[in-house]
């Protein structure tokens, strides 16, 4: 696929997303801010394109203080309620538009693993996943397929590069929007 394009057609999703959702966004910081002490916005280090890592935000679904983990790694006891209606619904994955619209992340590629994933990471670098921008959703997750496995998702992130076209994009997209994809092994 031309990087120009997506990123063009990332941008622009991007920024319309955000001024069509401000209204969704808004209730939601003020629905988690009620619900548990702590801000709304969960901010993390992750891996991104060529290996940089970028400060990935969230809508904060886990109390305050939680330690610093994989979703699939995280106790169901540490996510607040309204975090998981936000994570049944994907919507803590919004404020991810930003992200995109800066060029840090694209709507569509391999999930953004973190910095303390050294399995993950070694898996994709050997395949070249990190060639391109993570992305909100992503072939992997949308298979149900998440970090809990390094290999397979190392695989199944390389046949999207591999393989990636703005149909293939639109498709995921709408896969997700239809919620999709089986979400974290360990909230399952």
């Amino acid at each position: 696929m031309n990087q120009a394009i997506k990123r063009l057609f990332d941008f622009c999703a991007a920024l319309g997303g955000l001024i069509v959702l401000s209204p969704i966004l808004l209730v939601l910081v003020i629905l988690i801010r009620r619900s548990s002490p702590g801000g709304a916005l969960f901010l993390q280090k992750r891996v991104g394109r060529h290996e940089k890592p970028f400060t990935c935000i969230k809508f904060r679904s886990m109390a305050a203080g939680t330690p610093d983990v994989g979703s699939h790694d995280a106790a169901e006891a540490w996510i607040t309620p309204i975090g998981k209606t936000l994570r049944a619904y994907k919507l803590d994955e919004l404020p991810q538009l930003f992200n995109v619209l800066v060029g840090d992340m694209s709507l569509v590629g391999p999930r953004p693993c973190l910095l303390t994933q050294p399995e993950v990471i070694a898996a994709r670098r050997a395949k070249g996943v990190f060639a391109i921008r993570p992305g909100i959703t992503g072939l992997a997750q949308l298979s149900g397929i998440d970090m809990s496995t390094p290999v397979e998702l190392a695989n199944v992130d390389a046949d999207y590069v591999k393989n990636a076209s703005l149909l293939r994009d639109l498709q995921l997209i709408i896969g997700s929007v239809l919620g999709k994809g089986k979400g974290d092994a360990a909230l399952k």
